[in-house]
């Protein structure tokens, strides 16, 4: 506001803002590492395959199970958050994902898998309400305020494009890493890992979602509480958090109008962007690497080589996908102080994106890569042989203009509601809408593509299904969050409590 002294960035502020960005960019690490590793892990653990009933089966009950469990338990969290207050549930939100990503490396069954995955999930549903309010509760200024959610919320895409380059460098490197293999005393417990699959990329990807913790744990005892929320705990008005509350007239329409447009968002995401990994072998330019590298390969590994083409090819794409989505946010933290409508600024996304999703997954339905221009950059840690394409700027495009709405949402909800009901308000969007009920479109898609196709089909046909159902998708969650923007309720700029 004006004639306000300018808030002092001290060593507690950066802290609190490095820890976040921590937060931010590996929750979206360990959700993104499944779209990655979900094909391989059920081909190996259970002989399941694209384009079969069992796999859009697993597949649904891998995205479907542990977002429900996220959505209860985040809400949950939202709810200790505003409890028991930020710093406490955010560390311990962060030790549960980064411990159940790891252990998930050592399945031995789907059963396992699915597991570790669920408490996964909900160690990042609770970890995303939690630093979203510790920030907004930082800082006095609203221009600063708007800044700081804007900017470290981008390290979530850093995070997608991170997971992305580490699952590429696992595929090309994982016969050199060391075996994973089950402690000899669990065996009994959980069974074995074959010595075939024990250097499986999908498991490295996997354990590398321990990585978090480690700088939690030195940055811990740094760490300071939100001084909003301490200060009412400790002058005793702080309200008990409620559900219940965020039904009340003053909040109704807020709290129905973000849930289902936060699970449009998602499903979007999930329902189509997500999909990339089943649709990159209808790609002809893949398909016709796919065969050159099995002609290549010796004899032994003749069977293994489409997997590592595959895997390679869908690591790129995912890259393109998940720098289009941090330009994407770093767009929105540079609007986001600029434009005064919130309704204005999230169509700045809405719009373009109802026009060019669409586009992007037909013409990978079409299947016809055309590379404009590729260069040699080695040099980079996780990049080989870049090649410029049309599809490649199509899901570089997608990735812009869905992935900043994420960005857009940690800004609005924070406003949306006080100091004691906004952990419980922001869980209920994010974790209600957006991770039950827009992760599932993950399923819709598959089930959807599947209903398309005959009886065994083969990986180009289950591709092209997926392309075809992931346009659809997205246009209708598009169009849906567009009608819905309208009925949005508009925020002053100095809405925070």
């Amino acid at each position: 506001m004006a004639g306000q002294p300018t808030q002092r960035m001290t060593f507690s502020l950066w802290t609190v803002c490095v820890i976040a960005a921590i937060g931010f960019a590996f929750d979206i690490y360990e959700l993104l590492m499944l779209p990655l590793v979900v094909a391989p892990a059920l081909q190996e653990l259970a002989g399941y395959t694209r384009g079969t009933p069992e796999f859009a089966r697993w597949f649904g009950l891998l995205f479907y199970v542990p977002a429900a469990c996220g959505g209860v338990f985040g809400l949950l969290g939202g709810y200790l958050t505003d409890r028991f207050g930020r710093r406490r549930v955010l560390t311990w939100s962060i030790l549960l994902y980064a411990f159940s990503a790891f252990f998930a490396g050592f399945s031995t069954n789907l059963y396992m898998l699915l597991l570790l995955r669920t408490t996964t999930f909900i160690g990042v549903c609770v970890e995303f309400v939690a630093a979203v309010a510790w920030l907004a509760e930082l800082f006095d200024d609203p221009v600063r305020r708007e800044k700081v959610l804007g900017y470290t919320q981008a390290f979530s895409s850093i995070g997608g494009l991170l997971v992305a380059v580490v699952n590429g460098l696992i595929v090309r490197h994982a016969l050199d890493l060391p075996a994973i293999s089950m402690p000899a005393f669990l065996e009994p417990v959980f069974g074995s890992i074959d010595a075939a699959h024990q250097h499986a990329a999908w498991r490295y990807t996997l354990m590398s979602g321990l990585v978090p913790a480690i700088p939690l744990i030195v940055i811990r005892p740094f760490l300071p509480e939100s001084p909003k929320w301490a200060a009412k705990k400790a002058a005793g008005t702080l309200r008990r958090p409620s559900v219940a509350a965020l039904f009340s007239p003053e909040f109704r329409r807020t709290t129905i109008i973000t849930t289902v447009m936060f699970a449009c968002s998602y499903g979007v995401a999930f329902g189509a962007i997500q999909q990339m990994p089943q649709i990159v072998p209808g790609i002809n330019l893949v398909r016709q690497q796919v065969q050159a590298a099995v002609e290549r390969a010796p004899a032994e590994q003749k069977k293994t080589a489409p997997g590592r083409v595959i895997q390679e090819k869908v690591a790129n794409y995912t890259k393109a996908q998940e720098t289009g989505g941090l330009f994407g946010r770093f767009a929105l933290a540079l609007l986001v102080a600029h434009v005064a409508s919130r309704r204005a600024l999230l169509r700045m996304f809405l719009v373009p994106g109802l026009i060019f999703l669409p586009l992007v997954f037909l013409g990978f339905a079409r299947g016809a890569e055309h590379v404009f221009v590729s260069f040699d950059m080695s040099w980079l840690p996780g990049f080989h042989h870049v090649s410029v394409s049309l599809l490649g700027l199509g899901i570089f495009v997608a990735g812009f203009f869905t992935v900043a709405q994420f960005s857009f949402w940690g800004n609005y909800l924070p406003k949306a509601y006080p100091v004691h009901l906004r952990g419980t308000g922001e869980s209920f969007a994010a974790n209600i809408g957006g991770r039950m009920f827009g992760t599932p479109f993950a399923y819709v898609t598959q089930v959807l593509a599947a209903t398309m196709l005959g009886d065994a089909p083969t990986p180009a046909e289950a591709a092209v299904a997926t392309a075809k159902v992931a346009a659809a998708v997205a246009a209708a969650l598009y169009l849906a969050n567009l009608i819905l923007s309208y009925f949005l309720p508009e925020q002053s700029a100095d809405q925070v409590e």
